[in-house]
């Protein structure tokens, strides 16, 4: 089985939260008994989550030797000029070593598709913001945002629009859509 989730702003990708004052978590929104995230959303990241009950498919979704794209929407601080995009299109050299060249793209706007983040980003009258489109593949801890912010953009809203094949389409937040799971190979 495999569960698409649109996580919002603000949500553990966990069951269970031990801190004080616990913080929402997908207990919230799941509950199919048994399935589990496949890869993680950090709390402050928006958009697509997998869930599985399928340990090898979970695998198989998660496991960097696979290289499955994830496709992010990314708000920035600053306009992303050539150099910034060429950059993270060639790979940028984080604290952890270098990343694979990645996808992107700038954007006119955010999608009409789009929902607004609760809370709001902050607004700023004097600091112009933009809309890029970053396709990875691989996952480390927090690589949108430390990618962006090395090539001089600061990301002020993430959301993961497509894992592989499976994509939000018209889930919103909070919604779950059941998917066929792929064939086992």
């Amino acid at each position: 089985m495999l569960l698409l989730f649109n996580k919002p702003f603000g949500v553990l990708c966990q069951f269970t939260d031990r801190s004080d004052p616990p913080r929402r978590t997908l207990a919230e929104f799941i509950h199919q008994p048994d399935v589990y995230a496949a890869g993680r959303l950090d709390y402050d990241s928006e958009g697509l989550l997998l869930l599985t009950d399928d340990g090898a498919l979970a695998h198989r979704l998660t496991d960097p030797r696979h290289k499955q794209a994830k496709t992010y929407l990314v708000q920035v601080e600053g306009t992303p000029d050539a150099a910034a995009l060429e950059a993270l299109r060639r790979g940028v050299v984080l604290n952890d070593g270098p990343t694979l060249p990645a996808e992107v793209e700038a954007l006119a706007a955010a999608p009409d598709w789009l929902w607004p983040r609760d809370p709001p980003v902050r607004f700023r009258k004097s600091v112009p913001d933009a809309w890029l489109r970053l396709t990875l593949r691989e996952g480390r801890n927090r690589q949108v945002r430390r990618m962006t912010a090395a090539v001089g953009l600061p990301t002020l809203r993430l959301v993961r629009e497509r894992i592989g094949p499976y994509a939000l389409d018209d889930l919103a937040p909070g919604e779950t859509r059941m998917v066929a799971a792929p064939a086992r190979r």
